[in-house]
């Protein structure tokens, strides 16, 4: 895992991480979201997917579910 850190550290390897993944076809998980700027980067990246406490904090699997039931926009 590489973290980008507060003043942008790393974003450029994580850029090229998310590129490469689309490049061969595959999808990018960000992982650690924890702040409306975290998201900022990921969408910034045109990383479609993330994780982490900005969304929620760990559900059980039956919660989880409810939760994408919502259709939460973020």
């Amino acid at each position: 895992m590489i973290r980008i850190g507060e003043n942008g550290e790393n974003r450029e390897i994580v850029q090229a991480i998310v590129t490469l993944a689309q490049i061969l076809g595959m999808n990018a998980i960000a992982e650690g979201v924890e702040t409306a700027h975290h998201l900022a980067w990921v969408r910034a990246m045109n990383c479609e997917f993330g994780q982490g406490y900005f969304f929620s904090k760990p559900l059980v699997a039956q919660a989880a579910g409810a939760l994408l039931a919502a259709s939460p926009q973020w």
